[in-house]
């Protein structure tokens, strides 16, 4: 490595950098994967360092390496100062302590600490938290940098993000970009918020700017090749991940996405089958009040909720027969509209039963209510919620009841997503229903 990359990532001085270095030499460590080697070379080399400073220089570097637990044990150690105390709160909220991370943000303060910077590191904490009242509460005893603080409009951006507010946080991210234009935070949220909103090309554009003065930003560049490859835009997807895989050759996201776009370049879109396939979803989707049935056969599926021919398919005789003043004269009347169609009773759930242990184990997660939980529970990307948007599912149960199959069978949605989608689920002790 040359002297200039040397100096730029060197935490380990006679003299602690400032907050301000130490942004710069973790920007820099996190620019290429290389870059990060090194610096966890020099960690290592100084690990055993028992000076106070010592300890919140190595304190530090374990935190930027993403090592939090091993960053608050030595910064724990570490000689009273602004830097140890805001670092250790940055290492205590990445670990969800957010209590001790409030208290070691005011110890910062209190030992020298900017006391705006302090402000908005609070407002922050207690926003991931989920203590949106005491996140407002500290932004609003800065009210006074109102239009003047590109960081104040950004807090609050993302105050009112998660509130809800989405229009109020687009305008103020446009706020903290007319006050700081290279405040490459607010543009990157900024282009998100547009991208799940669905203003694509504005989206796009703000992640361009973002990799413009980041070429780096990993995240700036994955978002902008999933809109992209929706776009059907390969090559520049391609060249977006590409991008990434230059400076992170094994970034493991990017890699299964490389293998997706180049995959999606040569998918062949059946038209014909995609036809068969609409015109199959319009015959499920009549309405039984089409058909002529009995007065007795049409008030009970009205209380069975059955409304169409797909909801005839997803019942058995012997659900419909077990229902009151069920008999078998309508089941015939029922039979002999399905027959007309080349249907039949249960017919889409043939093969679907689940084997008895992951019957088991799905049960018990519906006791403990994850199944009615939203997908966005799941925490996934923005290419991996379009395509569950696309196929219908909004609830974790609705996902863990599909296979690996029928979400591939979702244009554009390819194996990196699939693993994504897995991984998620495997957090909540869940998987993809199997035909196995």
């Amino acid at each position: 490595m040359d002297q200039t990359a040397e100096l730029q990532m060197n935490l380990f001085r006679e003299q602690l950098p400032s907050m301000e270095e130490i942004k710069a030499i973790s920007q820099y460590v996190h620019s290429c994967e290389a870059h990060r080697d090194r610096f966890a070379e020099q960690v290592e080399q100084n690990l055993n360092s028992t000076s106070g400073m010592g300890r919140i220089e190595v304190g530090i570097g374990l935190f930027i390496l993403g090592r939090y637990r091993e960053a608050v044990e030595k910064l724990q150690k570490g000689k009273d100062c602004p830097e140890r105390f805001a670092y250790l709160a940055f290492a205590l909220r990445r670990m969800r302590r957010y209590d001790e991370a409030i208290a070691s943000l005011q110890q910062a303060q209190d030992n020298g600490a900017e006391a705006l910077g302090v402000s908005f590191e609070k407002a922050a904490t207690y926003r991931r938290a989920g203590n949106l009242e005491a996140a407002a509460k500290e932004l609003r005893a800065r009210q006074k940098f109102e239009n003047v603080n590109a960081e104040y409009h950004y807090q609050l951006a993302r105050l009112r993000e998660a509130q809800g507010e989405y229009d109020q946080a687009v305008e103020d991210y446009k706020t903290a970009l007319e006050l700081a234009p290279t405040h490459q935070r607010a543009r990157f949220h900024l282009a998100y918020r547009y991208d799940l909103s669905g203003n694509e090309e504005a989206a796009i554009d703000h992640y361009k700017q973002v990799i413009a003065n980041s070429p780096a930003y990993v995240s700036a560049l994955l978002n902008l090749a999933v809109l992209y490859e929706d776009r059907s835009e390969f090559e520049k997807a391609s060249a977006c991940v590409a991008k990434v895989l230059e400076s992170h050759p094994n970034h493991a996201r990017a890699v299964l996405f490389h293998k997706d776009v180049e995959s999606s370049k040569t998918m062949f879109f059946d038209e014909e089958k995609e036809k068969k396939r609409s015109r199959k979803n319009q015959i499920l989707e009549t309405p039984i009040s089409d058909f002529e049935l009995s007065v007795r056969s049409r008030n009970c599926l009205r209380k069975m909720n059955i409304r169409t021919l797909g909801d005839l398919l997803n019942i058995t005789e012997v659900e419909l027969l077990s229902y009151k003043n069920f008999g078998e004269t309508s089941l015939r009347e029922i039979k002999a509209i399905l027959e007309q169609k080349s249907l039949h009773l249960g017919m889409e759930l043939e093969g679907k039963q689940l084997p008895a242990e992951e019957a088991v184990e799905q049960e018990a997660a519906e006791d403990r209510g994850l199944m009615n939980k939203s997908v966005d529970e799941l925490q996934l990307s923005v290419r991996a919620r379009k395509c569950l948007q696309k196929l219908n599912l909004h609830a974790v149960g609705e996902v863990v009841r599909t296979t690996e199959a029928e979400l591939l069978g979702c244009k554009n949605f390819g194996v990196t997503s699939l693993n994504e989608i897995k991984k998620a689920l495997a957090n909540f002790g869940l998987s993809l229903r199997s035909l196995d």
